[in-house]
């Protein structure tokens, strides 16, 4: 669906942080029949991919030190004053807030549990024009070590209210809300998954069908972490780009 605007405290935009940028327009550009026009100069090479001429996510440079990663932007209405609130409340600055040319005016900051998002106060662009549609980001999802603690700080610094089903220890999952409507999602950390790897949020990307998308990321040199598989909602698999940047592609079932 298109959008023209979000609610403080909303995810409004992802994008990729990738060592090889031409090789990650091919991809995405592929897998999700989006047009990304390389970046102005000034941008550092940033681009932005459209689909129906609307934007929908982003393509950077990776962020040094780091792995290649999709990243979460959360709408603000003021992205100073959300810094403020992100520290009293335990949270970590991994950016000062800072202007993005004439677009808006951005920060990164982790939760207490060490997980990276973003804030985003808009000025020209709004974030994500199409959502919730196939080849379009639909959701975020935290993965995390103390569900308790992100519930808090996420309450704390968004407004987000919490509605969990299970126990976290026991695969519960956990809805996190605004104004009555789910903008995320909460949950333990995946058994088996690495020490080393940090608590992280996922992006997840609607596509028409999840076992021909995951055949595809193959076809296209990425990796699958998860086959495909059906949840509650629909169907799922969790899979990389080439260089290691890893995202979720869902078919969703009626009537969600």
């Amino acid at each position: 669906m298109d959008v023209d605007s979000y609610e403080n405290g909303v995810p409004s935009w992802v994008d990729l942080g990738s060592p090889d940028i031409d090789g990650a327009r091919a991809f995405y550009s592929d897998l999700f029949g989006w047009d990304i026009p390389v970046g102005p100069p000034e941008g550092g090479g940033y681009s932005i991919a459209t689909l129906r001429e609307r934007p929908v996510a982003g393509i950077g440079p990776q962020m040094n030190p780091g792995p290649p990663v999709w990243m979460m932007y959360v709408n603000v209405d003021s992205a100073d004053d959300t810094v403020g609130v992100i520290t009293a409340n335990g949270g970590q600055v991994l950016a000062p807030a800072m202007d993005v040319m004439e677009f808006g005016r951005m920060a990164v900051a982790a939760d207490p549990t060490g997980a990276a998002f973003s804030i985003w106060q808009p000025r020209a662009h709004n974030g994500a024009a199409i959502v919730n549609e196939p080849n379009t980001f639909s959701w975020v999802e935290l993965a995390t070590s103390d569900v308790d603690a992100a519930k808090a700080f996420y309450g704390a610094v968004f407004g987000w209210t919490h509605e969990s089903y299970g126990t976290p220890d026991a695969g519960g999952y956990t809805e996190s809300k605004l104004g009555g409507r789910s903008v995320a999602g909460i949950m333990a950390r995946p058994p088996g998954l690495p020490a080393e790897v940090p608590n992280y949020w996922g992006v997840y990307f609607l596509v028409d069908d999840t076992d021909k998308a995951v055949a595809r990321v193959s076809e296209l040199g990425g990796t699958t972490v998860a086959p495909p598989m059906d949840i509650e909602p629909g169907r799922f698999a969790v899979v990389t780009d080439p260089a290691g940047a890893m995202f979720n592609v869902m078919t969703l079932k009626e009537p969600h």
